[in-house]
């Protein structure tokens, strides 16, 4: 629907589905066996209720909220007709083709669809009447009132035959009832069974040859009663409020299952013979829920049942329900470090899972007042909830202080911004939940020590002088009852507040400060680790040489530093020279690679062309040479 669906219901023979909503008010048809909508209808007002008289959709009545009645057949609109008062609800008489209607008024309206006029009306003892209903079995006719009661009426004599006070016997010990119960939902059950709802949220079962209720069952919302429905293979009842749908044994009273939508419930509807619910809701889509116990699904969706019975043969849990995810540093402290590569624990990403009654366990072993704790902090925050009233400082947290006043300091200048121009208001990080942790878990706690950070902050030591002086200031208003701390000498506090800021101070020579005490801090840490190793006494290791083994590591130590700096090639040719490559056995092992050093007939030929080049270069060259000393002595040329 495009904003609301108000009613909904099946025609006889199943195939159909109407439903009426708005905005605009419109009527849809749905064919089931071809799984599409088969018509829309606009109307021209909202649609108070409906009922097919054919068993398929080509009889179609509407009853409207001004009044109009109007009469639809197979090809569209037929007819249009008016009542009295406004009207609430109808039923259809089939016997005598009666259309019987009651609204805000104490009479039940006949219209007789055969000879086409009203007949004379019912004449109640109520003031007004909201829902009627006709028994299908022996045709009684029954009408629920404003005043908590069900008169029920001979359709054949036109008189009353007996009258229920429902709003007396809905009050029971347990239930609360504020204002007078009337009738808002009816529904016969065969012969002798009745099901009554009321505004007040209760459903009461009758059986017609007694006046008391066999059961009552409340909702406990204190909701109106929207409609009841019966399940008669396993004897259930279906009744629903705005809110939730409940099913329930009409034996005994006991719960079966419940259905909570997310929103607002405006009718429902049970497809016959099936386990299928239709609900019409405050919502442009229609809800459908299918539930196997209830019954088979129907004809034209039967693929329903296949698939909840592939869903019972391999019912599937979500991994990971019941474990619990630990990192290493949660493993320590609870100690359970020795369980790693156990099958207790299985690794995923930078942590491990854990069965979560073992973790349960585990956790109150090693902290066996976690609860109280747990119970301390709670009461410690709904007595700061109770305190949110009053006036109350600037309360900074545990971790990063310097860094939350700072965010604070940055805020008001913020707020003041916006209060001369028109600036738009940025987020602020402290009441940001994406942040939060980064004030609550010491992990994250600023490291102002750290070279980085006096690096990337050169102004950082004069405003967090001035940021713990603040900080301190606030720790005296929180706490009172502490005793204040001692003025420094030679500067009183109004010398303090009224410093003016080191801002003019380059930030180039506050950098080139922080490096040079970063320097000295280096400097001293070498001196101390050099001095304790001048400390530190160096004692011989020996090593054992195993029988029949020759030590050399240490005989030709000048010539292998020599041959370090020389190439691979020369350093096989001295040792060819020196008579060392026949050495079989080194300190590293007792295998060495032997390199045999012999020139291709290619570069050969590669060595005697360079060698005819350079010959010819030479003869080239000689001849400029004495041309020069020639022009130089005056000699003419020959």
């Amino acid at each position: 629907m495009p904003t609301v669906c108000t009613t909904i219901k099946v025609s006889k023979d199943g195939q159909y589905i109407l439903a009426t909503g708005t905005y605009k008010p419109r009527v849809r048809c749905y064919d089931t066996y071809q799984l599409s909508l088969k018509f829309e209808r606009c109307l021209d007002s909202e649609v108070v209720t409906f009922e097919t008289l054919s068993d398929d959709y080509s009889k179609i009545v509407f009853l409207h909220n001004d009044r109009y009645i109007e009469f639809h057949s197979q090809s569209g609109f037929y007819y249009k007709t008016r009542i009295p008062k406004f009207g609430r609800d109808f039923s259809y008489h089939y016997p005598s083709c009666d259309l019987y209607f009651v609204g805000a008024s104490s009479e039940v309206y006949r219209l007789n669809l055969e000879q086409g006029r009203y007949l004379n009306p019912l004449q109640t003892d109520a003031a007004e009447n909201n829902v009627c209903d006709i028994n299908s079995v022996h045709g009684l006719f029954a009408t629920g009132t404003v005043e908590g009661r069900v008169e029920c009426w001979d359709p054949r004599v036109r008189s009353r035959v007996g009258l229920l006070d429902c709003a007396l016997s809905s009050v029971t010990a347990d239930s609360e009832v504020n204002s007078l119960p009337t009738i808002s939902a009816l529904k016969f059950n065969g012969a002798l069974t009745m099901a009554v709802g009321t505004s007040t949220g209760q459903v009461l079962l009758y059986d017609l040859r007694s006046d008391k209720p066999l059961l009552v069952k409340d909702h406990q919302y204190g909701l109106p009663i929207k409609s009841v429905h019966f399940q008669n293979s396993l004897d259930l009842i279906l009744s629903a409020d705005s809110r939730i749908i409940k099913m329930w044994n009409k034996n005994s009273g006991k719960i079966f299952t419940s259905l909570e939508p997310e929103h607002d419930i405006n009718d429902v509807c049970l497809y016959p013979n099936s386990g299928m619910l239709l609900t019409a809701n405050e919502t442009p889509k229609m809800g459908i829920y299918y539930i196997p116990v209830l019954g088979p699904a129907p004809r034209w969706c039967s693929f329903l049942d296949n698939l909840t019975e592939e869903l019972e043969e391999n019912p599937e849990s979500t991994v990971y329900d019941d474990y619990k995810f630990v990192t290493r540093k949660d493993l320590e402290n609870l100690g359970l470090t020795h369980l790693i590569g156990s099958p207790f624990l299985r690794a995923y990403m930078h942590g491990f899972f854990m069965d979560i009654r073992l973790y349960h366990k585990v956790k109150l072993m090693v902290n066996p007042f976690a609860y109280e704790e747990y119970r301390k902090d709670k009461i410690r925050q709904k007595i700061e909830e109770t305190r949110a009233q009053r006036v109350q400082l600037k309360k900074l947290p545990k971790v990063n202080k310097e860094l939350a006043l700072k965010l604070i300091e940055e805020e008001e200048e913020k707020q003041r911004a916006t209060w001369k121009k028109k600036v738009k208001n940025l987020p602020n990080i402290l009441t940001d939940d994406r942040f939060k942790v980064m004030f609550e878990n010491p992990d994250f706690q600023v490291d102002e020590e750290s070279e980085e950070f006096r690096l990337l902050n050169p102004l950082v030591s004069k405003i967090s002088e001035k940021r713990k002086k603040k900080l301190r200031l606030l720790e005296q208003q929180e706490a009172p009852q502490k005793e204040e701390e001692e003025e420094l000498e030679g500067r009183p506090s109004d010398a303090e507040s009224s410093e003016s800021s080191d801002d003019e101070k380059g930030w180039v020579d506050e950098v080139r400060k922080q490096r040079r005490l970063l320097q000295q801090e280096e400097r001293a840490r070498r001196q101390e680790r050099l001095r304790e190793d001048q400390q530190t006494v160096l004692r011989p290791q020996f090593y054992e040489i195993k029988a029949g083994e020759e030590f050399r590591s240490f005989k030709d130590s000048a010539t292998r530093q020599r041959l370090r700096n020389k190439t691979l090639e020369d350093r096989l040719k001295l040792e060819a020279k020196n008579g060392t490559l026949s050495v079989s056995d080194t300190t590293v092992g007792s295998k060495q690679l032997t390199f045999t050093l012999k020139r291709s007939e290619q570069q050969k030929q590669q060595q005697a062309a360079e060698k005819m080049h350079r010959q010819e270069r030479k003869a080239l060259r000689r001849p400029a040479g004495h041309l020069k000393s020639r022009r130089k002595r005056g000699r003419p040329f020959p």
